[in-house]
């Protein structure tokens, strides 16, 4: 079932209010950085609608299966949740780097040595869950795949959006983008 926009946005000012993992900021607060740091820099709009949905399997799926230390027990593949709900809406501009974005921290580690040191806590937990650092042939493997360095450049924003009280543009603002695609698709 494709998920309308205005579905869209309610889970996002219902369901995205709360605290965002073990992050200081909500759900809503790390989506809009992230679409804002896109948009920053200049990148397609598609690219910056997927910003803004990259987690949005996570509001769908409601709370995660904790363990009693409040640590996630096991991953919820919240990049592959979404997807269904937004195939016929959105283009695979857009659907692609929103699958791909937590294999693009599982590339970066791999890749670049310096990377696993950037990541948050919480971040370096989910990426045990997911797998861990790509070898090299999965290196090469994954940046075969189209949208791959879209979503690289989406992972980068996603670590960076994290800010607390950081000034972005409304969810009204990213709306009016997410409809545009929607039109076009």
């Amino acid at each position: 079932m494709t998920l309308s926009i205005a579905e869209i946005i309610h889970l996002f000012e219902t369901r995205a209010t709360r605290q965002y993992g073990r992050e200081a900021v909500s759900q809503l607060e790390h989506a809009l950085q992230c679409a804002h740091l896109a948009e920053q820099a200049g990148e397609t709009d598609a690219t910056v609608v997927a910003a803004l949905l990259h987690d949005l399997g996570h509001l769908i799926a409601g709370e995660k299966e904790k363990r009693a230390d409040d640590m996630q027990a096991r991953d919820d593949l919240h990049q592959y949740i979404a997807i269904p709900f937004l195939r016929g809406l959105l283009p695979y501009s857009v659907l692609e780097p929103i699958r791909l974005h937590v294999d693009a921290k599982r590339y970066l580690c791999g890749a670049e040595p310096t990377y696993w040191a950037s990541l948050s806590p919480a971040s370096k937990r989910s990426l045990e869950l997911q797998g861990g650092a790509y070898t090299s042939a999965e290196l090469a493997d994954f940046l075969m795949q189209p949208f791959a360095k879209e979503s690289i450049r989406l992972r980068r924003y996603d670590d960076l959006a994290k800010v607390p009280k950081a000034v972005t543009s409304s969810l009204a603002h990213f709306q009016i983008k997410l409809q545009l695609l929607a039109l076009s698709n």
